[in-house]
């Protein structure tokens, strides 16, 4: 579904990502892991057309995308769930939903879409009048999600969707993500949250520093010296 194929991406001058390569097979869940500042959302924003690579290139569904702009990218059938949710604090939780809509031509098509969300959502749908500014952080973040799901994505990427909250929601974030995939929709997932990350991956990538160093199943990843001694203190 998804190829990156060896993107340099520089703010300025300055590189972020070096040479960073890797697939996505349509159905899975793939988790890119790492530190703060290792290059996790520079990836997302590039495959989302908001930053452009210096060098290489990246293909979804056989299309190149790299020189897309980011409009083109949702129509294409990714959507991109950014950290820190990003919602219209002023605008209502529906008010917010249909802006996640835009590229939907009819009405229906809309009113079907925001069914489906408010069964996944069952919160949203209570709060749907709401000012979203008021809603709990971890409401935000499903309301995030959710607009994001209202374009009706192939792919969708979440960026940091744990960040900030408390433990009891982080599980109820990836228990959501879980409901997500088996409705068919291709993850890739950036997350410091390491264990839960990889635990809930089909492959995973540890970025450090721009480059990607390791690669396998998230089973797999767990299991290295290096995931267990650099990100989960063992």
């Amino acid at each position: 579904m998804l190829r990156v194929d060896r993107i340099r991406v520089c703010y300025d001058d300055i590189p972020a990502l070096h040479e960073v390569s890797f697939e996505i097979e349509e159905g899975q869940i793939v988790s890119i892991v790492g530190s703060n500042g290792a290059g996790k959302s520079t990836i997302l924003k590039t495959i989302s057309g908001l930053l452009h690579p210096v060098a290489g290139q990246i293909e979804f569904a056989g299309t190149r995308i790299d020189r897309s702009p980011p409009y083109e990218i949702v129509r294409m059938g990714i959507a991109h769930v950014p950290e820190g949710r990003r919602i219209f604090s002023r605008l209502s939780v529906v008010e917010n939903l249909y802006l996640g809509a835009y590229t939907r031509k009819s009405d229906e098509e809309k009113a079907e879409t925001l069914e489906q969300i408010f069964r996944l959502f069952p919160i949203l749908e209570e709060r749907r009048n709401q000012r979203a500014g008021t809603l709990s952080g971890g409401e935000q973040q499903m309301l995030a999600i959710a607009r994001a799901l209202m374009s009706r994505p192939k792919l969708l990427m979440l960026d940091e969707p744990s960040l900030g909250l408390m433990p009891i929601l982080v599980s109820k974030v990836f228990d959501t993500l879980k409901q997500i995939h088996e409705e068919g929709i291709t993850i890739l997932l950036v997350e410091q949250n390491v264990r839960e990350a990889l635990e809930l991956a089909d492959r995973a990538y540890v970025l450090m520093t721009g480059n990607i160093v390791l690669q396998g199943t998230g089973e797999e990843l767990l299991e290295t010296d290096l995931v267990r001694q650099a990100y989960l203190g063992m």
